[in-house]
């Protein structure tokens, strides 16, 4: 079980002066309830100053229904009232064009507890995958006549481009060759192409974005007009696949790392302001399901990393007040208070690194 170590709002500095959102946490719980509990998760978010989280769907059950949705958004609730953090759900979207109506109606009552759609357009973990672009298609097309306007986050990796027998368990830098930047970059083309021709009005949201040739594909659909947005993740800015090499380290998640080349795009993009946001994927897991290979790492401790070294680079506070939840806030159209930055991001990521059983942010 997670949380050895639950940090308390006292333990950090001027917690109340702090306000950043995460658009992108995986709080686990229910039958994952020993990787995370969302109660765990949002006090170790509130000891940052993380005041809102944006919980994924590709919960076990799955959040793809009206009474499972229900019942995730009452536990986010009552984990709200204890640690005073915002707690809101992306509603999954699957191959049923009823229940996608059905998502968009209940968006369409609950937001912004439920903050918007989410597709994913390649399996990962949950196996929610819509896969293929005629599928795909007809998602859109749903939206459309359904007249969702609200933010579409995506998963993007094209399933027709993995290759998982390239994967060599126990050889974490394999699973870069198993999932390349090529399934990404062209799942990215795919969803940016059915969002033009269908008509889409909301906005495209590209989660996680891990490779240079994925960037300049958002960054020139963005110029052109499209409504897109893009996030990425301390993982993708700060390891590579070399640092998956040191399987001690347990670097396995989805997309994976990528080349220095890549890294290093991702960190300058971020610094120019071309990414519009940081978002944890904070995804945690068992020692025993990460030993059979399980993807995602515990992302939220990264997260003040990040911002300690994009201020050590550069970054001003306004930037990185972008990053941390003013680009959020007007993508999705809500009314927040302004973004308040923590003095001491690098002592917080130390408190919160104790509270998983690995920090794969550590060489």
């Amino acid at each position: 079980m997670q949380g050895r170590n639950i940090l308390h709002m006292e333990d950090t500095e001027g917690e109340s002066r702090r306000t950043m959102i995460d658009p992108h946490v995986h709080l686990r719980d229910w039958g994952q309830s020993a990787k995370e509990t969302v109660l765990h998760g949002m006090k170790t978010a509130a000891s940052a100053g993380f005041t809102h989280l944006f919980d994924m769907p590709n919960t076990s059950p799955v959040c793809t229904s009206r009474d499972v949705i229900i019942s995730r958004l009452a536990l986010g609730g009552e984990a709200a009232d204890a640690t005073g953090v915002s707690y809101h759900l992306y509603a999954g979207i699957t191959n049923d064009m009823a229940q996608v109506r059905e998502m968009v109606f209940l968006w369409r009552e609950l937001f912004p507890l439920v903050i918007g759609l989410k597709l994913f357009a390649g399996n990962s973990t949950g196996n929610m995958g819509i896969v293929g672009i005629d599928a795909q298609h007809e998602v859109f097309r749903t939206l459309v006549s359904s007249g969702y306007d609200g933010v579409l986050a995506v998963h993007a990796e094209k399933e027709e481009l993995l290759h998982p027998e390239r994967y060599v368990p126990g050889k974490y830098e394999t699973h870069s060759d198993a999932r390349p930047a090529e399934a990404e970059t062209e799942s990215v083309r795919d969803l940016i192409m059915l969002a033009r021709e269908s008509g889409f009005k909301g906005t495209l949201h590209i989660c996680h974005v891990s490779a240079a040739s994925t960037i300049r594909l958002v960054s020139a659909a963005r110029n052109d007009g499209l409504r897109i947005t893009m996030g990425a993740t301390p993982h993708h800015a700060l390891l590579t696949q070399a640092d998956a090499a040191d399987s001690s380290r347990l670097l396995k998640m989805n997309p994976p790392l990528r080349s220095e080349e890549d890294r290093a795009f991702v960190f300058s993009s971020l610094l120019d302001g071309t990414i519009d946001w940081v978002e944890s994927d904070h995804a945690p897991h068992t020692p025993e399901d990460k030993e059979k290979g399980a993807s995602g790492i515990p992302g939220l401790p990264g997260m003040m990393l990040l911002l300690d070294r994009l201020r050590k680079n550069g970054a001003d506070d306004e930037l990185l007040k972008n990053l941390y939840g003013r680009n959020v806030i007007s993508a999705f159209g809500l009314e927040i208070e302004d973004i308040r930055l923590p003095e001491n991001p690098y002592g917080l990521y130390e408190k919160l690194s104790t509270e998983y059983f690995f920090d794969p942010f550590r060489s």
